[in-house]
């Protein structure tokens, strides 16, 4: 059975979609009381993470789901026998956050042969090799270089100086969100002459190690005045190794930074970050929404693109405490 996707319906307020039409020719699913659904984790080593597959846990029970959830701890290559086994198990539907955008498209290949939908969550994978509505249904998440982009935008309205000097601190190499938050941030910030990006390294979105990265690029670029993280758990160590450095995140270092966390939203109220772009973690109940859609012969968007705000010192303390 051959399913049409059209990108530019609604689903709910939560969601956006592109414009376009595509055929479908991914596995239907079919309608029925309860589902075994397969969640890849790719690691829990951060609150985005742990957020996210508790969203997953606590969907379950309402979505009537048997779910089986696997923790790769941060290698491709055990998300893709996480997924073997998952297909081994015989689940009627998948749900992937690519760790990486190439390791991980045998896993969809798989799964698509085995006649199991999949749903991509939060990371996508290379779109050159595999296509939402063709390999896999569709992509659940954000627009990450808009995120990027909303982050140097609020950069070049709230600097104050001539001269701008940047640290980048990357997210795990290879994936969606650290390519396009990169893309993003670099191309715009690039419109404005009075910045320049002198260091940009992979702190593969962990807090340690962001903390180290920016200890080492602290004494190679000691003059520093602005850090952009591709996410907050970097962002809260590179504030770290800033303290520790004798100077003042928030004072002559503006942190500029992406996920919406509770440390964040802390760290803004504090003073210490100027800005964090929202990339909520709680998918489950979409992936339950969009997975009944499915079911039930649906038209499906290509990108289920979920909508992001923007946290600073006039809004954080009004959202912390419905923060992860």
């Amino acid at each position: 059975m051959k399913r049409r996707i059209i990108l530019g319906t609604a689903l709910s307020a939560l969601v956006a979609f592109s414009a376009g039409i595509a055929t479908a020719d991914t596995p239907p699913l079919a309608q029925k009381e309860r589902y075994k659904v397969g969640f890849a984790q790719m690691e829990s080593n951060n609150p985005w993470r742990i957020a996210e597959t508790k969203s997953f846990h606590d969907t379950a029970e309402a979505c009537n789901w048997d779910l089986i959830a696997t923790d790769a701890a941060g290698s491709a290559a055990k998300q893709v026998a996480d997924v073997d086994s998952m297909i081994a198990q015989g689940i009627d539907v998948l749900f992937l956050p690519p760790r990486e955008e190439k390791p991980l498209i045998p896993a969809v290949m798989k799964a698509k042969a085995a006649g199991i939908p999949t749903f991509l969550v939060d990371r996508s994978v290379d779109p050159n090799v595999a296509k939402p509505g063709e390999h896999f249904v569709a992509f659940l998440g954000s627009d990450f270089i808009d995120q990027g982009k909303r982050a140097a935008e609020w950069l070049i309205e709230n600097f104050d100086g001539d001269a701008g000097v940047i640290v980048e601190l990357e997210g795990t190499t290879g994936s969606s969100p650290a390519n396009d938050r990169k893309k993003g941030f670099d191309d715009r910030i690039a419109e404005d002459d009075r910045f320049e990006i002198v260091a940009s390294q992979t702190g593969d979105f962990a807090r340690d190690l962001g903390r180290q990265v920016m200890e080492t690029l602290l004494q190679a670029h000691p003059d520093v005045n602005v850090v952009y993280a591709h996410n907050d758990e970097m962002a809260i160590g590179a504030i770290q190794a800033l303290e520790l450095a004798g100077r003042k995140p928030g004072v002559d270092v503006t942190i500029v930074s992406i996920d919406g966390t509770r440390d964040a939203l802390q760290a803004i109220i504090d003073g210490k970050m100027g800005v964090t772009v929202e990339s909520s973690p709680f998918f489950g109940p979409l992936a339950c929404e969009v997975m009944n859609k499915y079911a039930a012969g649906e038209e499906i968007p290509g990108w289920v693109q979920v909508k992001d705000r923007v946290f600073t010192q006039d809004n954080a303390a009004d959202h912390i405490d419905e923060a992860y």
